[in-house]
């Protein structure tokens, strides 16, 4: 589970930010809202907020370029315009198998090398102090190294910067540092990023053909989120055309000559009051994302992913989203975690859904973009677990509201209009 991301000249951020996912155990409030293990508390949601262009998608960004570092693959860093330097940094802090990390790292986007590396474990005693064990640090520009694994360090001074150094030494022969790959590998392979305004339905698709439990979970989810679903299947190629009414006959050739994510396609059904139709042709925008998602929400709280969404209320009503959110919140998810975007100040509720901390903000200004949380707001601020946070923020006194003053363009454009009246007269 995430606990912590770090970023600094990456994107729209130019000074660092901070997104945590740490409990604050003081607060007793939807106590089931938190992951404990071993001592160490993390949320299990969070929702942020912001006008558009703000900085959100790129703090979704800034997760999924963690991501794929850590898998090797190319990481789709942009450093700040504005800064003048090409070193992006990042950061994370994580629970894998109820044990804390930290990692870090900071890559020049001009020269494609990682120049900065630091890994730790964080240790909690029976008292809550945290103690950090270093097990690796590689900095080329101070040159200052550090490794757990004393034969790797007389080598991390020569080898390739073009990627982590888990990945340019052959860490089989290094117990510890093989390790340490693994628990990173391990970690990202759990992250799962989608964007709601273009959400890939292979995945529901892969998981469909599977005839199993995870399947019948996914339909009853799409089910439950239609209440004019009968069923959602997907199908054999031979049943399509009986199922629409065009009797026992064959597809044609051409058909079967369509490219395979097509087939797929077609071949997922949904069944309306027992008769049977093309989900791509015949269900709405919000069923088809609901059909969507359903395989990433169910897989995680299944297989304790974390699931990392922007836009999550993107074309769905407002009661589907809370209820998607309720199903990470729950007391029967033990470690599954949802990281969101969102405008629906719907789930802006610390009444009866969330805990202060789980409500974030991005807000964007002249002097730069500003990360922050609505614990961050104390009770001598107005801002308690009772207070009505949907108010509060359509009011602006959280921040991370547009402020467009459409009617300037309104009366502007009735202006020029009145304008080109008395010109013609």
């Amino acid at each position: 589970m995430i606990i912590e991301v770090r970023a600094k000249n990456c994107y729209a951020f130019e000074d660092e930010i901070s997104f945590s996912m740490k409990a604050d155990m003081r607060n007793k409030k939807f106590g089931t809202n938190v992951h404990t293990e071993n001592n160490f508390n993390v949320l299990k949601t969070a929702g942020i907020y912001g006008p558009n262009n703000a900085g959100k998608t790129c703090l979704i960004k800034c997760i999924k370029a963690i991501k794929r570092a850590l898998l090797n693959k190319g990481n789709g860093l942009m450093a700040n315009i504005f800064t003048g330097s090409d070193v992006c940094e990042l950061g994370i802090t994580f629970m894998a198998s109820g044990r804390k990390f930290s990692y870090d790292f900071r890559y020049d986007v001009e020269k494609k090398e990682y120049i900065y590396e630091s890994f730790s474990e964080i240790l909690k005693d029976q008292y809550n102090n945290e103690k950090e064990v270093c097990w690796l640090k590689k900095d080329t520009i101070r040159e200052r190294y550090e490794c757990v694994d004393k034969d790797v360090l007389i080598m991390i001074p020569v080898v390739s910067k073009n990627n982590l150094l888990c990945y340019v030494i052959d860490t089989s022969k290094f117990t510890c540092i093989n390790e340490m790959k693994q628990i990173l590998v391990g970690f990202a392979e759990k992250i799962d990023v989608i964007n709601m305004n273009n959400i890939p339905m292979e995945h529901t698709i892969e998981l469909m053909k599977n005839k199993n439990q995870l399947q019948q979970k996914i339909v009853e989810f799409i089910k439950n989120a239609d209440l004019y679903l009968d069923d959602f299947e997907y199908v054999d190629m031979d049943k399509i055309w009986v199922k629409s009414g065009e009797g026992d006959e064959r597809p044609e050739e051409s058909v079967l000559d369509l490219p395979e994510k097509i087939m797929d396609q077609i071949r997922l059904v949904s069944t309306y009051k027992g008769v049977p139709v093309p989900s791509m042709l015949f269900d709405s925008t919000g069923t088809k994302k609901m059909a969507a998602i359903a395989s990433y929400v169910i897989e995680a709280l299944e297989q304790g992913r974390i699931l990392v969404v922007d836009e999550l209320d993107s074309s769905i009503h407002f009661k589907l989203t809370r209820a998607i959110v309720a199903l990470f919140n729950n007391e029967l998810n033990n470690n599954a975690q949802m990281i969101f975007t969102v405008h629906d100040i719907n789930l802006m509720d610390c009444r009866r859904m969330f805990r202060k901390e789980q409500i974030w903000f991005v807000h964007k200004d002249q002097e730069g973009v500003y990360v922050y949380s609505l614990a961050d707001f104390t009770a001598q601020q107005g801002v308690r677990d009772t207070t009505d946070i949907m108010e509060k923020y359509r009011r602006g006194a959280l921040g991370a509201l547009p402020d467009p003053e459409l009617i300037h363009s309104l009366l502007s454009i009735n202006g020029n209009a009145k304008g080109d009246d008395a010109d013609d007269k």
